[in-house]
Order: C-alpha cells, then sequence, then structure tokens
C-alpha cells in the first residue's frame, strides 16, 4: 500500500522561507514521477510543481518558477519542496501525490495517493 507523509509546514512572514518534505513508503519509490500540489480554501487543487523518476527534470506552475525548487532523494524515498520568497497568497494546504498517468500531467486527477497535507501559512 502507498503511504504518502507530508511535514515542514507552518507559520513564516511574508519573505521568508520553508521546506516541505514528502515521505513514501509501500512502493518502488523511483518508479514514479511525483508532484507537489496545493490547495487554499475555497479553491481548487492545483499544481505546484513536479519531477521525474530520476530528478533530471522539472516542472513548475508559473506563480511558483523561480522561487520554488522541487527535488527528491530516491534512497531515502522523499520528495523536497523548497519555498523562498514566500507570499501571502501561497497560504495554503500542501499535498504529495504520485503520477499514475503513462505521460505527464499537471492535473490532479492524474495523481494519485495523496498525503494528508501541510498547512503553509504566510502572513504579510
Amino acid at each position: 500500500q502507498v503511504q504518502l507523509v507530508e511535514s515542514g509546514g507552518g507559520l513564516v512572514q511574508a519573505g521568508g522561507s520553508l521546506r516541505l518534505s514528502c515521505a513514501a513508503s509501500g512502493w518502488i519509490f523511483n518508479t514514479y514521477s511525483m508532484a507537489w500540489f496545493r490547495q487554499a480554501p475555497g479553491k481548487e487543487r492545483e499544481f505546484v510543481g513536479g519531477i521525474n523518476r530520476s530528478g533530471s527534470t522539472t516542472d513548475y506552475a508559473v506563480s511558483v518558477k523561480g522561487r520554488f525548487t522541487i527535488s527528491r532523494d530516491n534512497a531515502k524515498k522523499t520528495v523536497y519542496l523548497q519555498m523562498n520568497s514566500l507570499k501571502p497568497e501561497d497560504t495554503a494546504v500542501y499535498y504529495c501525490a504520485v503520477q499514475t498517468g503513462g505521460t505527464w500531467s499537471r492535473r490532479a486527477d492524474d495523481f494519485g495517493s495523496w498525503g494528508q497535507g501541510t498547512q503553509v501559512t504566510v502572513s504579510s
């Protein structure tokens, strides 16, 4: 059974940084692409960033490009999201997920095994 556990969220002032982690268990980690999504109150879940199986290719939403960096450590079965220059509009619950489709996608429907999420709150 695939399990994902996110951690590292918290309260930070605008301009600050946080590093989120997503620890995986129960499957062969390096066979799947992974992604981070976020969901703010009253809004749909949106793609933040993704990374392929080897970690050689990444993809980012326009809103976070240049500020956020996704990486993975396959030996530790962990995906990270380094978030710098945080803005109040980055406030959301952040989730990691496993890509279930055959080709790269930014659609939440093409991902599964969602973790429980970690809250990130950025104060102005």
